[in-house]
């Protein structure tokens, strides 16, 4: 079955010689001139890559990556006509895998998307972000079967107690956890300071 790629581009050459070069290597191809057909799709596709203009009609790109985030963990490819640093940091900072700065060779983009398709199925096996068995944040890969952790695509080498807390506070990310909570949950048993 072919990878299912999304394209957001309003410059309809852009997206209509991007479609080309990716159907020729055998990508199902979704295209959208806009951010809100293409909201749709996200919403009812099972996708495996998106790729995203920064600059649409109407909602921009970094909208759609966030939105993409709320629920997957695909890799997303930004394309932007201005390659300023301040909209690469914005959409990396947001999510984004990578980012392209136009113009570009197809071949360059369609070399990109594999790389990026090789990694995501290398570090999530296809699992969506919302599997529990898998935790992702900011490049840090969890798998709690397997007791791997991969940060920026490196294996890290940890022991069981650090792999557990890692896990402990990916999985609590965005709260802050005590380390009487820390304890209780690695030893399973209360923590005693000395006063």
């Amino acid at each position: 079955m072919s990878e299912k790629i999304l394209i957001v581009d309003d410059e309809r050459e852009i997206s209509d010689l991007v479609t080309l070069y990716l159907e020729n290597d055998n990508f199902t191809v979704f295209k959208f001139y806009n951010g809100k057909d293409a909201l749709g799709c996200i919403a009812k596709e099972k996708l495996d890559l998106a790729i995203l203009d920064v600059m649409l009609p109407d909602i921009n790109g970094f909208q759609i990556c966030k939105k993409i985030r709320e629920n997957h963990n695909y890799p997303v490819i930004m394309l932007n006509a201005k390659g300023e640093e301040i909209d690469k940091i914005t959409g990396l900072t947001l999510g984004a895998d990578d980012y392209i700065t136009k113009p570009f060779l197809p071949l360059e983009l369609v070399a990109r998307v594999k790389a990026q398709l090789r990694r995501y199925k290398r570090y999530n096996t296809g699992m969506e972000q919302g599997d529990e068995n898998i935790l992702s944040v900011s490049g840090l890969v969890l798998n709690i079967n397997t007791h791997e952790c991969f940060l920026n695509e490196k294996p890290l080498s940890l022991t069981p107690t650090e792999f557990s807390i890692l896990r402990i506070l990916c999985q609590q990310r965005g709260n802050v956890v005590s380390s009487e909570e820390l304890f209780r949950q690695i030893w399973g048993d209360e923590y005693y300071s000395k006063k």
